[in-house]
């Protein structure tokens, strides 16, 4: 009893994607016609892989067992193909790269979108995440993170050698107020507070002179996205605690006022990041030699992009 490759490929791909209606599209097939193909797959191993309702789609525990053992397999044929391809002149196909919502703002229009105008055959989708996520088991070619959240086992290119979160608010909301000249003066002001990923409260941090500490700072509003808190900021609702690339056209043109600047050193910046176990295809090695030749254009900056 045999299931065709683009049986296998329907069904991990339903399996990272959880739903017939998304992986349909990423396949190019209708949603009916995934379905039967997998219903018909599952009738002749007389075995049930997805449980199926009108809301939600779920590996069996079979299926779990099942796309468990085949996913070496697909992922080897997948790499063959692309060693077999990497012979033409330039790359082609789709790069899938996940990325954080502020990393995806900081490289898009310098990195990504120049990546698409030298190589115009080629397709890009980028998936925002805040929270980290496995980029080989979720499909992805690639991922831009800080260097700090880069797993281990991974390949990481800087892109941005440096960067560094800043305590900025409006003239508006500093009108009046004293400016605060330590981080526990935060305690007296309101503070546009980030909710995490993991549900939990940030705590902006500080450094000086080898004193740190984490402040669980006040205030009226809290948010779970850099650009909603930068907007937030910008209306005067309070002081905001946000990366300098986000908020140095703001602070330049006088929008933003920059406060406790001696208490946020820079740390190690944005990354590229893919996987050393897998073969490198044509298309990744683009991108990297892109990301290289932008920092090399660049070096003596503070920012490469």
């Amino acid at each position: 009893m045999k299931a065709s490759l683009s049986e296998l490929e329907a069904v991990t791909t339903i399996a990272r994607l959880g739903g017939f209606r998304a992986a349909a599209r990423e396949l190019g097939v209708s949603s009916s016609a995934l379905s039967h193909a997998v219903s018909a797959l599952e009738a002749r191993l007389d075995v049930r892989l997805f449980n199926r309702t009108t809301r939600s789609v779920a590996l069996t525990a079979a299926g779990e067992a099942f796309v468990a053992e085949i996913m070496p397999a697909l992922a080897a044929i997948d790499s063959a193909v692309e060693r077999a391809t990497d012979s033409q002149a330039r790359p082609t196909g789709t790069l899938r790269l996940n990325t954080s919502p502020g990393a995806a703002r900081m490289v898009l229009r310098p990195l990504l979108l120049e990546y698409l105008r030298r190589y115009p055959q080629m397709a890009m989708e980028v998936v925002t995440d805040n929270a980290l996520v496995d980029i080989v088991a979720q499909g992805f070619d690639a991922g831009f993170r800080l260097a700090e959240a880069v797993p281990p086992d991974m390949i990481a290119v800087p892109i941005v050698r440096q960067a560094r979160m800043i305590v900025v608010g409006s003239p508006d909301y500093l009108r009046g107020r004293a400016v605060p000249l330590r981080p526990a003066d935060l305690m007296e002001h309101q503070c546009i507070r980030a909710r995490m990923a993991s549900g939990r409260i940030y705590r902006w941090e500080f450094l000086r002179h080898g004193e740190s500490m984490e402040i669980d700072v006040p205030g009226p509003l809290t948010l779970d996205e850099s650009g909603l808190i930068l907007e937030a900021a910008l209306c005067g609702v309070g002081l905001a605690y946000l990366s300098d690339y986000a908020v140095r056209e703001d602070v330049v043109a006088g929008r933003l006022v920059q406060v406790l600047d001696d208490w946020t050193p820079p740390y190690d910046g944005l990354c590229l990041y893919f996987s050393g176990r897998r073969h490198v295809p044509a298309k990744l090695r683009a991108l990297i030699d892109l990301v290289r030749e932008l920092r090399s254009a660049n070096d003596g900056q503070e920012m490469m992009l």
